[in-house]
């Protein structure tokens, strides 16, 4: 787990080490280990090190490979990278650390670009050729890790965050007003490429760039859930029993995955069915004395603010060593500046407050943590996949209607229209997406779109942003691609059963209290952020009337001062519209963009 950057030119000049340490430096919270830089003529590459794989210097990065002719940098982890060596060593490979990094080094050089077919785990990457400059940047399937790109006369720029980007200098920050929409309208989901700033896009997941050394690229996609499961649904189970059998086998196989590491494995317990799967099951394999956390706060508007009854009794039954963390509401309020800071991309989610505290927290014990992510959106957790699963009205305008926060008349209400997007562009995305081939039913649109664009964007997003805030790596077992594909392949009504991810509840009966299994559906609550007042509404007066903003004009006036006089208004999905412009507008002043 890292941050990396880079310049790659193709006009004949040499790269700029001065902008690829410039972003390195805006990136040494998700390396405090170590860094390092390295260039040849029209690459440079930059390196910040959190040390969780091979602790000695033999795994510092950018790492070279001098017999191969190649370099590396690399933010993630490998999982099956130690039988991927033992595989590479029979080829008769060299190793000079034992690293996961030299393990990429070693499957580019022996399988080319395709090498990814062979990765499990979560990466972004860019490798060097030494003898023909080409350069090749990768994401991993489910989009864990980032990789921000810039274009540039001559050049292009990659780092692990937009605000690198930004901070190494000739980018074109003006506002995206397409971005802009998805942002107000898609819960601040943003697809890739595109980014809210015009000048920066992203490497989409599951894609693999090749760009040459005179500046010709080939752009690929090596991995689609839905276009895998039809494999496995033509071989794989076949009755509910079986189907039970073969997600459990592989939800356990991602756990186990998950623990290979030279430091210590924790886990992030929120008390509910996700995360204290994951306990009993990382107890089941035998692990003892392991690190769980969970974090609280006050309850505000009649909402509670913590889940402590829950994750107590999961920590208590598998006597896990529990950090029980409680966050006074000042607390909250002054941790919105850095947690702000730390965000790759606006994010309205209120829990991302939650996780960056925890997160501060959960660094002073270990280096890595498990986490239930994403178990939501490939096994059909939310509400909604009920009412698309009953839905006779369009697909399309069901899932707005249950997901979007604003329809595309309401964005023409917020927004001053040199900002606004005409076309309804987040309705169209959504549209195109439901309407490529491979599935038939509503639910199983709504789950591939969730599962390759609003998780990625989302909520895998937030748990990589504020944990390498602190120099903490987190993974995902529920998003382990063979899962995934799984959990693609199954039946619909095995996960929406028992009011959805019925066939994770029926593995968690054998190990989990019913009471837990089966409660309503909590959330990470922060109500604080959701029902604002005092000062909270203050810091967001501060920032949406500030001369910036004014200059900046995204927001009419007018909205601007409803919403601060009604700052309990909330969208579909509970979440105050006061703070999703609010946020907005701090991310962009803590920045300088826009």
């Amino acid at each position: 787990m890292c941050g990396i950057s880079g310049e790659i030119r193709f006009d004949g000049r040499p790269a700029s080490v001065e902008a690829v340490a410039a972003m390195s430096r805006c990136l040494a919270a998700r390396g405090p280990d170590g860094d390092g830089l390295w260039a040849s003529g029209p690459v440079a590459l930059g390196h910040r090190r959190l040390a969780v794989i091979d602790l000695s210097a033999r795994g510092a990065q950018p790492m070279v490979d001098s017999e191969l002719g190649l370099t590396v940098v690399f933010n993630g982890c490998i999982y099956n990278y130690p039988e991927l060596r033992t595989e590479l060593e029979a080829k008769g490979y060299r190793f000079f650390s034992t690293s996961d990094t030299e393990v990429l080094l070693k499957a580019y050089h022996h399988w080319g670009e395709r090498f990814v077919d062979h990765l499990v785990g979560m990466f972004a990457l860019c490798i060097v050729e030494r003898d023909t400059n080409r350069v090749v940047l990768a994401r991993d399937r489910l989009g864990i890790k980032p990789l921000y790109l810039a274009e540039m006369a001559g050049a292009v720029r990659f780092a692990s965050t937009l605000p690198a980007l930004v901070a190494a200098g000739d980018v074109d920050s003006t506002i995206d007003p397409v971005a802009l929409h998805h942002y107000l309208t898609f819960h601040s989901v943003v697809p890739a490429p595109r980014t809210i700033v015009r000048g920066v896009t992203k490497l989409p997941p599951a894609t693999v760039l090749t760009i040459e050394a005179d500046g010709r690229r080939r752009q690929v996609e090596y991995w689609r859930a839905d276009e895998e499961a039809a494999g496995v649904a033509d071989a794989g189970p076949k009755s509910a029993g079986e189907w039970r059998e073969a997600v459990g086998a592989a939800l356990r196989l991602a756990v186990r995955r998950r623990l290979v590491s030279d430091v210590p494995v924790g886990v992030l317990l929120s008390g509910g069915l996700d995360s204290s799967l994951i306990v009993a099951l990382l107890s089941e394999q035998g692990q003892e004395h392991l690190s769980t956390f969970s974090i609280g706060f006050e309850s505000a508007g009649g909402e509670q603010g913590d889940e402590f009854r829950w994750s107590d009794a999961v920590a208590s039954r598998y006597g896990t060593d529990h950090h029980q963390i409680r966050v006074p509401t000042p607390d909250v309020l002054s941790a919105v500046p850095a947690t702000v800071a730390a965000m790759s991309e606006p994010m309205v989610s209120h829990d991302v407050v939650a996780f960056y505290l925890l997160s501060q927290e959960v660094a002073r014990h270990v280096k890595v943590v498990q986490s239930g992510q994403g178990a939501d959106e490939v096994f059909a957790g939310y509400h909604w996949y009920q009412s698309l699963a009953s839905a006779e009205s369009d697909d399309v305008d069901r899932y707005a209607s249950v997901f979007f926060d604003r329809t595309h008349d309401d964005v023409r209400d917020v927004v001053n229209p040199e900002h606004f997007a005409d076309e309804d562009v987040s309705r169209s995305f959504v549209a195109e997406h439901f309407g490529r081939p491979g599935v038939t039913s509503a639910v199983r649109r709504a789950l591939r779109l969730d599962t390759h664009v609003m998780l990625v964007e989302d909520p895998v997003k937030r748990v990589d942003n504020t944990t390498m805030a602190w120099g903490l790596e987190a993974r995902v077992p529920f998003l382990d691609h063979e899962l995934v594909e799984l959990a693609a392949a199954c039946p619909a009504e095995l996960l929406l059963a028992q009011g959805g991810k019925g066939i994770l509840k029926d593995l968690a009966r054998d190990v989990l209290p019913a009471d837990l299994i089966d409660r309503p559906k909590g959330y990470f609550p922060v109500p604080p952020l959701v029902h604002l007042s005092g000062a909270s509404v203050e810091l967001l007066r501060e920032a949406l009337l500030s001369p910036a903003a004014a200059d900046r004009g995204l927001f009419r006036t007018a909205h601007v001062r409803h919403l601060l006089d009604h700052p309990d208004e909330l969208t579909t999905l509970r979440y105050n519209k006061l703070w999703e412009l609010g946020l907005l507008e701090l991310w962009l002043q803590t920045n300088d963009i826009g």
